[in-house]
């Protein structure tokens, strides 16, 4: 009997791509999104949920299920509207994860998949599966305390725990920041970032998707943390230049020093965009290469072709 699987988010930009590989792989996957009129095209059994909190009634989606995958969440933004910031994403993302997870349990799901963020570890630095926890704002924060939750049900109730931190995920449709920088690339817009010496870890939709599927029911898996990237790392100088190729465009890179980009962006209130552009951020995958045996199946410069081939052909 195949595995059902259950993925929350399933619309989104992860879950869609998830649905598809499982659903490739010939398992019966049942998707969890607020609104169906926006899941055109998803390959799965769609269930509507409404907002995802303390008291969301998960009972008739998790009927049958083997296994979830948590991907929805209130995510990082940079300019947050909320009142109290904090306690939105506790709501959401903390309570709501813990909310799900004890009912999954009461129904005897086997195994909770949760998607959390690098930024759990950190904002700047390396980091690998035994370093202490970090984070820095608010996002960072609920994903950790979620985490913690999920331990503590795990061993209250039996229920396998998969954590994957990845750090920025790009791929086919990306948005945000990463949508401005393809805009930017294909427009020969010249950016000051040609003297950028960081090394930044990224990962590809692709990548993410596998190492998901691949930690849905290996065995090894069990109760584990994971980092995830392409296994290369890459200036952001050096980013835009291979993204650059990707789209058959001319590099337009005006050689800036970090310094005065820093300190440019900190006049305009803009410096913690610098600091992503400026600053560096690496993971360590060994883990999951030795423990689960998992290598990216596809390279950082196929991964940057897919996402600028897609976004040319829909701009």
């Amino acid at each position: 009997m195949n595995l059902r699987v259950l993925v929350t988010g399933a619309n989104g930009f992860v879950g869609s791509a998830l649905c598809a590989a499982l659903a490739n792989r010939d398992y019966c996957v049942r998707g969890v999104v607020r609104d169906p009129s926006r899941s055109a095209g998803l390959i799965c059994e769609l269930t509507k949920v409404g907002d995802i909190g303390s008291n969301t009634d998960w009972s008739g989606s998790l009927i049958g299920v083997d296994i979830v995958v948590h991907l929805a969440a209130r995510v990082h933004v940079m300019r947050d509207s909320a009142t109290d910031p904090l306690a939105e994403f506790r709501r959401v993302n903390v309570a709501g994860t813990e909310r799900l997870a004890l009912a999954a349990a009461t129904a005897g799901v086997r195994r909770f998949v949760f998607l959390s963020s690098v930024k759990v570890n950190g904002e700047r630095g390396g980091y690998n599966e035994s370093d202490p926890p970090a984070p820095q704002d608010a996002y960072g924060i609920s994903k950790h305390e979620a985490e913690l939750g999920l331990r503590v049900i795990a061993a209250e109730t039996g229920m396998e725990v998969v954590i994957i931190r990845p750090p920025l995920v790009y791929g086919p449709g990306v948005k945000a920041n990463f949508h401005v920088l393809l805009w930017a690339v294909a427009r020969g817009v010249p950016l000051p970032l040609g003297a950028i010496h960081n090394r930044r870890s990224l990962v590809a939709l692709d990548n993410l998707v596998d190492i998901i599927v691949t930690c849905i029911d290996h065995p090894a898996a069990a109760n584990q943390t994971f980092l995830v990237s392409d296994g290369e790392d890459l200036s952001t100088t050096e980013l835009i230049r291979h993204l650059a190729r990707a789209m058959g465009r001319p590099a337009r890179l005006i050689p800036v020093p970090a310094s005065v980009l820093m300190a440019g962006a900190t006049l305009l209130g803009k410096r913690e965009v610098a600091a992503r552009l400026c600053g560096s951020l690496q993971v360590d995958i060994t883990k999951a290469r030795e423990l689960l045996g998992w290598l990216p199946p596809i390279t950082m410069d196929e991964g940057l072709r897919r996402a600028a081939e897609h976004y040319l052909q829909h701009q």
